[in-house]
């Protein structure tokens, strides 16, 4: 039976499930994959269905619906943002944001079970042999990627993935600054980072069945906001223009100091950016694909919610960031989810029809990145789409496989998030004083890059290159960190050579960006 004081307010509910906490406890059964959960009264369903695959994009702030889950049997608390939010009818078939919500009693709930491929690297490259092993990290804004290499014979021995913890309080590095900043959440965020990676190099070394002692080297590589998180440097000063941080270069730690209980205390070193918002996963890029060795032009990107771009040879590289909107990684789409099971991520257009394929043979349950772009293409071609990103005839949505469909507002998302590469892409280009065909092999890094259509890229105008020299190139900035455990720079790892040589090109403070921006927003004619 619920106290009198009840219906009197959120705070008054929340102070007393709290202080019953301590004494009962509930149970959580999640279908259809039927794993049970067990935790006490007043824990926070963002915590726990965060675990199990469930993302908060907004940060848990209860305004983009992305982590709505149906409750099945159970009671779930209904407060004023979700009642803002979902609409009566949800309500009433049970439909709740998870963020919003307390444990309060037993629960079956339905939820979105996301089965998500993470890329790794095992492609072979040069070394010199040293003793002992190492560990390199690929700290994503989204996912964590680890591998456990021999330093003597440079075979992996093992490899952990996992979910970006940081991601409960934001899917996009704005979010997450904004909650380091304005919340006072630095210190937490720093924590769940190296308490998740620290798992995950015991987690190694227990399943190679190799002694910690033998550990000598931890390599990371990131963006310049993880990089801040992990190395405990404020991300204020990103929070603002010029969005510069003066503190981005390498960072040294011993395990000791991260909270690591290893007994051979190994040095722990995160690698430097290479200007603002410009991380060390592209300098490990750079590294990866030899860019600063070619003697033509060649070029790298990395497309995601902060899309990063590198041009250049041996003699120069310039580099931009740009912020693209976490619209390729399926967020703030009405059906977006990232590439996993039940996700659409690959869509053609044929015998005038809408196809589509979906990842894990299921039922859809939604749209990825990947398939975003294809189902805008497709639809290009079918003119169900106009040239400046009107959906065709007056329609409201496009359908696309039952129940999944994309709004007016999805296309425009991928418009933004499309303009802003092909903008940052244009200047690089002005700068260099060259043209799109002249770069003779672009590599594209990342997942969505391993995965997009490079037909589908160039029909909505989003990479503007000869076809046949655009590379995905995997996981690049992984596979840098591991050409970094073998001092491939000297011991310091500092990389000043390359660092020097790498000019940054502040997209914001351009005057020709906004123009050019706006003009990359529209899709090319057929």
């Amino acid at each position: 039976m619920r106290p009198p004081f009840w219906a009197a307010g959120d705070k008054l509910k929340e102070r007393y499930i709290r202080s019953v906490a301590k004494t009962r406890t509930h149970t959580i059964l999640l279908q259809p994959v039927g794993a049970e959960l067990k935790a006490p009264a007043g824990a926070s369903l963002r915590d726990l269905l965060f675990e199990q695959g469930v993302e908060f994009p907004c940060g848990g702030q209860g305004r983009c619906r992305g982590c709505k889950v149906r409750v099945l049997q159970g009671h779930a608390e209904i407060n004023a943002a979700q009642q803002e939010r979902l609409t009566a009818a949800e309500i009433a078939e049970g439909w709740r944001l998870a963020c919003q919500c307390h444990l309060e009693d037993d629960l079956v709930i339905e939820l979105r079970q996301w089965d998500a491929a993470i890329l790794s690297n095992e492609e072979a490259f040069a070394f010199t042999p040293q003793e002992g092993l190492g560990v390199a990290v690929d700290l994503g804004t989204t996912t964590l990627v680890a591998q456990l290499l021999d330093l003597e014979t440079g075979h992996v021995l093992g490899v952990r993935t996992a979910l970006n913890p940081q991601a409960r309080h934001g899917a996009d590095l704005m979010s997450r600054v904004q909650f380091a900043v304005s919340e006072g959440g630095q210190r937490e965020l720093e924590g769940l980072i190296r308490k998740q990676i620290g798992t995950l190099i015991h987690q190694l070394l227990t399943a190679a069945r190799v002694e910690d002692n033998r550990l000598r080297k931890v390599v990371l590589v990131g963006n310049t906001v993880m990089h801040h998180l992990f190395c405990g440097i404020s991300v204020e000063p990103l929070s603002h223009y010029p969005f510069e941080s003066v503190h981005d270069g390498l960072q040294t730690f011993v395990a000791r100091d991260l909270g690591w209980a290893l007994n051979s205390n190994p040095t722990v070193q995160f690698l430097p950016c290479l200007g603002s918002f410009v991380g060390s996963d592209i300098l490990a890029g750079v590294l990866a694909t030899g860019l600063c060795t070619s003697e033509a032009l060649v070029g790298l990107i990395d497309l995601g919610t902060n899309g990063e771009i590198v041009l250049g040879n041996r003699e120069r590289l310039i580099c931009a960031s740009t912020a693209a909107g976490p619209a390729f990684e399926g967020a703030r789409i009405s059906s977006g989810m990232r590439a996993a099971t039940g996700a659409i991520w690959k869509v053609t257009a044929y015998d005038g029809r809408i196809n589509c394929e979906v990842l894990g043979n299921v039922p859809p349950r939604g749209v990825c990145g990947s398939g975003l772009v294809d189902a805008v293409a497709a639809s290009l071609e079918l003119g169900r789409i106009k040239p400046s990103g009107q959906l065709a005839n007056g329609r409201d949505t496009l359908p696309l496989c039952p129940p999944v469909s994309l709004t007016q507002m999805d296309v425009r998302q991928l418009q933004l998030a499309k303009g802003a590469i092909a903008a940052g892409i244009r200047i690089l280009l002005q700068w260099w004083g060259a043209a799109p065909e002249d770069v003779t092999r672009l590599y594209l890094a990342g997942a969505f890059g391993n995965y997009i259509n490079l037909t589908s890229a160039r029909r909505i105008g989003l990479l503007d290159f000869p076809e046949e020299n655009i590379q995905p190139s995997g996981n690049t900035a992984l596979l840098g960190a591991k050409l970094a455990l073998f001092s491939s720079d000297g011991e310091d790892g500092s990389y000043t050579p390359l660092r020097t040589a790498t000019e940054h090109v502040s997209l914001s403070a351009d005057p020709r960006f906004q123009e050019i921006f706006v003009e990359e927003m529209s899709f090319p004619q057929a």
